[in-house]
């Protein structure tokens, strides 16, 4: 018998350290080469990690939130082959080497109790390991059956190629408990509130923010606390672009996905950011310079269940309207499924944010750095509005955008949303060539 000791490898991309999401094994279980041991998170997308080699796992050296240096330990692997893996270093058992413990500390950052939050790795649930053929899901559905303790195995795949969907595991759950309820997650743990003696209903619930909801409070305190937002507000008469949305959905197939307003959005704001080439730019903060884009790579703000993301439609200024709607409906699906990669999660040049029926009146979003523009969409709602003297109801909704003030001056920001306002309640103009 020999002793494998697996370490963190080189993610790529400058990569120098990633954050472990979530153990997929503890001690005790059996692996086969290429299962995924570990999920981590790198500052530029979520990884899973498989092993280099079958055997069982002896040890496991972190915590969910603990973040790991490329090259340190992972975990320890007891095999019974002696073939020397890329990013492993084999220990001869023989040697005298004491087996680590069950959660040593790691490298770079001291040992901390797990949470109950995502990731976490619970006794109760059945591992995934001693698993035959890689069964084809999503990270987030197998973080569910873990914790659910459902082996993946027993589900059938509705999805592409068998791929199991959330509806499939949720059937499946439903069926394996007769019809009652089962609780996909493990339950909140109650603890007294802190300083306070425990009473009656009293308790709180521990959530450890570690994973994509770690990088997201970082990149917002960060852009909240290093950009000058400089926030306006334009009300939109969209009647005549619902009118056209409405005509051109009218002529889909049956089943097809119909069009949004946000690729007409897109399209507009195209058009616009050739007159303001200073909204469609990064700020380089360590060279200290704007570097402003020629092409247009999109940002289309995303909620998953993972939290928010931004995929991104790359060159969306080559693209047709129908182009534009079937790339942002596949990049905002990739990111939702976590099939997203990383090329398309990164890279945007100008973000557009919609809540779609939740939208609101008004919003302030936050610029998604290094850009320096974003344009929010709210709630499009029928109003009574004065017209030609007479009061007519009209289709409004406005548009809530951000800049960064220290590169953006506020008369620019203002006479570029009025273009779009232009571009939107005429929407013939966005498809005329100028």
């Amino acid at each position: 018998m020999s002793r494998f000791v697996f370490k963190l490898p080189d993610l790529g991309e400058g990569t120098v350290q990633a954050e472990i999401v979530g153990w997929r094994v503890k001690p005790g279980d059996t692996v086969a080469e290429d299962d995924i041991v570990v999920e981590v998170m790198t500052e530029k997308a979520a990884v899973e990690v498989p092993a280099p080699v079958s055997g069982r796992v002896v040890s496991i050296t972190g915590q969910p939130g603990d973040m790991v240096p490329v090259g340190s330990e992972l975990l320890v692997l007891e095999t019974e082959a002696r073939a020397q893996p890329s990013a492993a270093t084999a220990v001869d058992s023989g040697a005298g080497a004491a087996a680590a413990p069950a959660a040593a500390t790691p490298a770079a950052a001291p040992a901390r109790s797990a949470g109950n939050g995502a990731g976490a790795v619970h006794e109760g649930a059945a591992a995934e390991a001693s698993r035959g053929a890689r069964v084809a899901t999503s990270p987030a559905i197998r973080r569910r059956a873990h914790d659910a303790g459902v082996d993946l195995r027993q589900v059938s795949g509705s999805g592409p190629s068998g791929r199991i969907v959330s509806k499939d595991l949720d059937a499946y759950v439903a069926r394996a408990s007769q019809g009652q309820p089962v609780p996909l997650r493990p339950a909140p743990r109650a603890v007294p509130a802190a300083g306070l003696a425990p009473r009656a209903g009293a308790a709180t619930e521990e959530i450890k923010v570690i994973g994509v909801r770690r990088l997201i409070a970082q990149r917002m305190s960060e852009a909240k606390r290093n950009i000058p937002h400089f926030a306006y507000v334009e009300e939109l008469d969209i009647t005549e672009l619902e009118a056209l949305r409405r005509h051109l959905n009218a002529g889909l197939e049956r089943g097809a996905p119909s069009l949004t307003y946000l690729p007409f959005l897109g399209l507009a704001l195209v058009r616009v950011l050739k007159d303001f080439p200073q909204c469609n730019a990064h700020y380089d903060a360590e060279r200290g310079v704007i570097v402003r884009y020629s092409a247009v790579h999109l940002g289309v703000a995303s909620q998953t269940p993972d939290g928010l993301k931004v995929p991104v439609v790359r060159d969306a200024d080559r693209l047709s309207l129908w182009e534009l709607a079937g790339e942002i409906r596949r990049v905002s699906e990739a990111a939702r499924t976590n099939k997203a990669t990383r090329e398309e999660l990164t890279g945007s040049t100008i973000t557009i944010t919609s809540l779609g029926k939740l939208g609101g009146i008004v919003s302030t979003p936050i610029i998604n750095a290094p850009e320096v523009a974003i344009i929010g969409v709210n709630r499009a709602i029928e109003r009574p509005v004065v017209r030609d003297g007479a009061i007519a109801i009209r289709l409004t909704m406005n548009l809530s955008s951000s800049f960064d003030h220290r590169f953006v001056d506020g008369y620019d920001a203002a006479a570029m949303i009025q273009a779009l306002k232009e571009c939107l309640e005429h929407p013939a103009t966005i498809f005329i060539d100028r």
